[in-house]
């Protein structure tokens, strides 16, 4: 806390803030009851099956009441245990604490949490409360595997939500600046949650980072390139050369499309796409439209049609190569291999590798997405996108958002509401609230293909422009990238994808998670990552059967993976020609990167 004497805010300060507050929320206030009035009165909706799976975990918990005496008198022990420590220390005692944050758990890294006698007592009762309640709730006795998924994961929102660090008298940060401030703190936060909740448009929408302070193409998405092709579906983007000569294999990246390509050319420092073109590479990327309810008929085989292939065609007729190099970001990876299975079905070889960044094949083990998918949820889903014709783009964050919590929402909470201050300017996040919508038949397609039915593992089990995918058929040499705190795309996951190829598959492991993990540029020297050597078996070598073999197995490297992907693209084939301008390929440019339809940003507010 500040030595010297806080400073009263001029008068007329808190009364203009209360009244635009006082006024806002009355505009609210009225804009929620007119929709209501317009909706009527329904009751409401458990799409995701969360009632049912705690009603029917109770229902376990109570039948076992032996175990249940178990659990509270434990908890009793831990609450005598807490209290004894608590007066110990009341008493000038030095104790260890009875129960410590989780590694990384940042909600918790003010110096008071440890130093304040109360606030420590606070933070313990509720990491002793929570660590019971995961207990009691996390192994059911008789409950279906499902429905333990969503009690758990719902549990861990709940439990997450009643944090101390989330309320502004429990929180010592927050209690600081309120004394600092004279609870200015407060009125700005309460003024920031009414802005979120008009940009919303009456639902609350977390402000992550400020728009304002980022331009697409101009500091963020700023690598200098041309639009060579352009259909319903996709931009094609071409970099401007920065080395004399380039590799004769130009790249392609296919990036998921429920986000913006520029994930990969954030920043000049962490752009893989720059520092791909730095090492000589001929850099080429899809940008996906956003799509709205003129194409709800979109399907996965018109991403490949329209998407993957055309953009492949287009590449080829632009360097006049007749092979190249493609890499496929979560989703986009998954295209990518029902691209390699059509084309393996067609004798096609121009892909002459593929790297796949944090994909999966087989959904057998889809991690906490799971929760969200299954039959029910997705006719739920299919009945709301069918009347808008796509899905929007918040609802995919929101879910995303949900699986690390503390991190995506809470925190921000914390920042926005309690401490009264303004989103940090941070790419990253700036990026992500630069969310994309998803055609109704095709995402339809993909949830009940992929996720539930699990059919593109399986030989000939999803058919694509009249044609079965088999992945056994695939020989290319194969790189996948997988991040070892991935929530998305969980890496023992992905891991499995690796056995779906008959061709050569190296398999990495890098720190962090599905984004930080794949952004991680050599200069920053963060992370490190795992590789494994491949045993020989028959004509290929051949990985271990399981990821946890794979890992025990594995060895450490230091910095960024990306230079040990460098070396392994270069190894399959290290000849150049001079290198490729956009302006002087087959196609006309159509505009400058990013393109239009990168431009196209929904959320202005963020």
């Amino acid at each position: 806390m500040s030595n010297q004497a806080p400073q009263l805010p001029a008068p007329q300060n808190p009364a203009n803030m209360y009244a635009e507050v006082a006024q806002r929320a009355a505009k609210l206030i009225t804009e929620h009851m007119q929709r209501q009035i317009q909706k009527g009165i329904t009751p409401p909706a458990d799409d995701l099956g969360v009632m049912q799976a705690f009603t029917d975990m109770f229902s376990k918990v109570l039948a076992n009441p032996h175990k249940l005496a178990q659990a509270q008198m434990s908890l009793a022990w831990d609450y005598l245990s807490l209290w004894q420590h608590a007066m110990l220390r009341a008493m000038g005692s030095e104790t260890s604490p009875l129960v410590t944050p989780p590694k990384g758990d940042n909600r918790f890294k003010d110096t008071q949490w440890d130093e304040s006698f109360l606030f420590d007592f606070i933070k313990q009762s509720y990491l002793v409360t929570a660590r019971h309640i995961y207990d009691i709730v996390s192994d059911v006795d008789g409950l279906d595997a499902h429905a333990q998924q969503k009690v758990n994961f719902f549990t861990h929102q709940f439990v997450d939500a009643l944090s101390p660090s989330n309320f502004a008298m429990t929180n010592p940060a927050v209690v600081r600046e309120t004394m600092d401030t004279h609870g200015q703190n407060l009125l700005n936060g309460f003024n920031n949650l009414l802005r979120d909740i008009e940009a919303g448009d009456g639902q609350l929408r977390i402000k992550m980072a400020d728009p304002q302070a980022f331009t697409l193409g101009k500091n963020v998405g700023a690598t200098p390139g041309k639009v060579v092709f352009q259909n319903e579906l996709i931009q094609l983007l071409q970099f401007e050369p920065t080395t004399k000569e380039q590799f004769k294999r130009p790249l392609l990246i296919i990036p998921p499309w429920i986000n913006k390509y520029y994930i990969l050319d954030l920043r000049p420092a962490n752009s893989f796409i720059k520092w791909a073109t730095d090492q000589g590479h001929s850099v080429f990327v899809i940008s996906w439209v956003n799509p709205d309810a003129r194409l709800a008929e979109k399907s996965f085989a018109d991403y490949l049609s329209e998407g993957s292939l055309a953009a492949i065609d287009a590449v080829c007729k632009q360097t006049s190569e007749k092979e190249i190099n493609l890499i496929g970001y979560c989703l986009g990876g998954t295209l990518l291999a029902s691209t390699m299975g059509y084309m393996a079905a067609k004798k096609d070889q121009r892909i002459a590798s593929a790297t796949f960044f944090v994909t999966m094949l087989d959904f057998s083990q889809p991690g906490d997405l799971g929760v969200f998918i299954d039959d029910s949820q997705v006719t739920s889903l299919e009945k709301k996108m069918q009347e808008r014709g796509y899905l929007d783009g918040s609802e995919m964050a929101s879910a995303f958002n949900m699986l690390r919590s503390n991190d995506l929402i809470w925190s921000f909470v914390v920042n926005n509401y309690l401490m009264g201050k303004a989103p940090f300017p941070f790419d990253l996040l700036y990026w992500n609230s630069d969310s994309t919508r998803m055609p109704y038949k095709m995402h339809s397609e993909y949830l009940r293909n992929m996720y539930l039915k699990n059919l593109l593992k399986e030989p000939g089990g999803i058919t694509l422009l009249d044609t079965p995918i088999d992945l056994t058929k695939v020989t290319t040499p194969s790189y996948f990238i997988s991040t070892i705190e991935d929530h998305i795309a969980p890496w023992k996951s992905t891991y499995l994808g690796t056995a779906l190829f008959s061709g050569p598959v190296r398999f990495v492991l890098g720190g962090s998670g599905h984004i930080a993990g794949i952004v991680n540029p050599p200069s920053a020297g963060k992370y490190g990552y795992w590789t494994h050597e491949e045993k020989r078996g028959g004509k290929k070598k051949t990985l271990p059967a399981s990821a946890d073999d794979w890992l025990s197995a594995a060895k450490k490297h230091e910095g960024s993976w990306w230079t040990d992907w460098q070396t392994w693209i270069t190894q399959l084939n290290s000849e150049q020609v001079p290198a490729r301008h956009p302006v002087k390929g087959k196609f006309k440019v159509l505009d400058d990167a990013p393109g239009s339809y990168a431009k196209l940003r929904l959320d202005v507010q963020a």
